[in-house]
């Protein structure tokens, strides 16, 4: 087998390793922003996205908690796409 087509493997298994590194962390990085958006306890500090009395630094604070999940693994999603887009298309077997 050439060194080109070996490479191709290679970016398919890098892409599914992060594929599942994503599925992977995804109910752990839920827990932990839904523990950071939910009031606080006594053992435990939160935001308090719920209340509708906070303020408007704390209200956009809690958006962009929310936001972050998906920023994040969204991210990790195209660098796999796009480390499997590249070697196909750009540097695929010949």
């Amino acid at each position: 087998m050439k060194s080109k087509g070996q490479m191709v493997f290679y970016a398919v298994m890098l892409s599914m390793v992060l594929v599942v590194l994503v599925l992977a962390l995804a109910p752990a990085g839920k827990s932990f922003i839904d523990s950071a958006m939910n009031a606080s306890t006594a053992d435990m500090i939160g935001l308090d996205c719920s209340n509708t009395s906070i303020s408007t630094f704390t209200h956009a604070t809690c958006i962009i908690t929310d936001f972050s999940l998906a920023y994040f693994f969204g991210g990790l999603l195209l660098i796999a796409l796009g480390v499997l887009g590249a070697k196909i298309y750009l540097g695929g077997a010949s």
